[in-house]
């Protein structure tokens, strides 16, 4: 898999708009009603995750969740990056 240049980013991104780039991440800030809503949310993340073996950052904030995602071992962002972010969005 192949790191992507930043026409490339610019294309995923727009498939995901709530998603942020930032350096060589992109991160998104979910909010819930309360602190197990977002905790249910973070297990569903992390089932996800494990399947597809690609594990965001996670900064978990009473009923605020910010995931960030980045190929580490490539050094940028991959397609594997927006496609996990497109599962996460639709949980």
């Amino acid at each position: 898999m192949a790191k992507f240049n930043l026409a490339q980013i610019k294309t995923a991104l727009a498939a995901v708009p709530d998603w942020k780039k930032k350096g060589a991440t992109i991160t998104r800030l979910y909010q819930f009603k309360d602190f197990p809503a977002a905790i249910k949310f973070v297990n569903a993340v992390a089932r996800l995750a494990e399947k597809a073996w690609h594990h965001p950052d996670m900064d978990i904030r009473w009923n605020k969740v910010a995931l960030t995602l980045t190929t580490h071992d490539l050094g940028g962002l991959t397609e594997k990056d927006f496609a996990l972010a497109k599962q996460f969005d639709r949980l």
